[in-house]
């Protein structure tokens, strides 16, 4: 049985007033490596269903944060996960963020960020990369649901982005259907070549930054929205090791 922790009065109020003030501490800084984690709203889980009001990106991004400090504090609360928030989402959806992520079994979003059924409009696939099934997705999220976030989350130690480095590195042509891969990543990669360090980790960053850029070249529709503000699309990165989710963008 999971034991949920117990906070004084004090400490609820201290953490209210911190959700208060997660705008001012989303616009100081672009890394949530930066943010204060002990002060971090770890207390509870996040309202899990927003319906058709409208969420600006400013808010969704902070609760994607909170519950990713939450899941790295060990508080994960997996809101949302339970009969009552299933009968609602069967009606309908009202997803406050997109995430474009790495079909990798190690990057569930729902767990990364701590929430449940009919939060994210998830859409996965190994790299992160983008096809024209991959961006009708995302249109369909913004335009038809009015998701105002688009987050594209590359990972430590991505497997498609470590085969593409090796494989270029290699002038070898990869095998089948991965040759695809291999070519979507490949500007990440001559990207990352020309720098010093980890050569596959600078790829992964590099690929994450090329697909935020590519989306909206990809999709009048989405830079129409990015235009006039009622779309954001950022990039992310996650550490396999320590659960933490590091922005890449603003």
């Amino acid at each position: 049985m999971r034991t949920r922790a117990r906070f004084s009065r004090r400490q609820i109020l201290h953490l209210t007033g911190l959700t208060a003030a997660s705008g001012l501490l989303a616009a100081c800084s672009p890394y949530t490596r930066s943010w204060d984690k002990e002060r971090a709203p770890v207390a509870g889980p996040t309202p899990t269903l927003r319906g058709p009001a409208v969420i600006h990106s400013g808010p969704a991004l902070q609760r994607l944060m909170n519950g990713n400090l939450r899941y790295v504090a060990n508080y994960a609360q997996a809101p949302g996960h339970h009969p009552e928030r299933r009968a609602q989402v069967a009606e309908r959806q009202y997803p406050f963020a997109a995430i474009l992520c790495c079909a990798d079994s190690r990057v569930p979003p729902e767990v990364v960020f701590d929430h449940g059924l009919g939060d994210l409009f998830v859409v996965r696939v190994a790299g992160n990369v983008l096809s024209s099934n991959i961006v009708a997705s995302l249109e369909y999220a913004v335009e038809h649901l009015h998701t105002p976030l688009v987050v594209v989350l590359g990972h430590k130690k991505c497997g498609a982005v470590k085969a593409s480095v090796e494989t270029i590195a290699a002038n070898a042509e990869a095998p089948g259907h991965i040759a695809s891969l291999v070519a979507a990543i490949g500007p990440a990669v001559a990207a990352a070549r020309i720098r010093d360090g980890d050569t596959v980790d600078i790829a992964i960053r590099e690929n994450v930054l090329h697909v935020v850029n590519d989306l909206p070249a990809q999709s009048p529709a989405l830079a129409e929205m990015v235009e006039n503000t009622s779309l954001r699309i950022i990039g992310g990165y996650y550490d396999l090791d320590s659960g933490e989710v590091e922005m890449l963008t603003v």
